[in-house]
């Protein structure tokens, strides 16, 4: 990731519109859905979230965008896989693990991600979630409170130049 790419987002994230709670919501479930590993799930989870709390749809997508892209989502498949397996007294190989991410990043069809999601089956799905919500928590309460405190910093910032 280049100078562009950090720039970019944060031009895009402090034009954002709204309550600054609102914002930093949003921001957390795109950080929170971003990070566990249910990639061609996100845009909808993440919608729904946002419309169930009350929550800024653009900033939880932008949120998502940055934390899940092809350079970061083998990482986080891997420290899900190992925290849920640590957790969890099922096996789950790496390898069926790298199967799915291959059909994913490959380029497939809806239908061929949730279809190769499905034939790891529930014990599978169990390990990869649990580890990744336990993965996503301590970076999504981090990512609610520093995006509240930029905002507020922003706004009043904002509001002292213009008087």
């Amino acid at each position: 990731m280049n100078k562009r790419f950090f720039k970019y987002y944060y031009l895009r994230f402090i034009r954002l519109q709204g309550d600054p709670r609102e914002i930093a919501r949003g921001i957390a479930i795109g950080v929170f859905i971003g990070i566990t590993p249910t990639i061609p799930l996100h845009t909808v989870l993440i919608l729904a979230t946002a419309l169930l709390l009350r929550a800024g749809k653009i900033a939880g997508l932008l949120a998502s965008f940055v934390v899940s892209n092809p350079l970061t989502f083998f990482f986080q498949y891997f420290f899900s896989w190992r925290i849920g397996t640590w957790l969890l007294p099922y096996d789950l190989s790496w390898e069926r693990i790298q199967s799915v991410m291959a059909v994913i990043s490959g380029g497939s069809s809806f239908k061929e991600s949730i279809e190769s999601l499905g034939k790891l089956g529930w014990e599978s799905i169990m390990v990869m979630l649990s580890g990744g919500i336990l993965l996503a928590l301590p970076f999504t309460l981090a990512s609610y409170f520093l995006s509240l405190w930029f905002f507020n910093s922003y706004r009043r910032r904002k509001k002292k130049k213009i008087e």
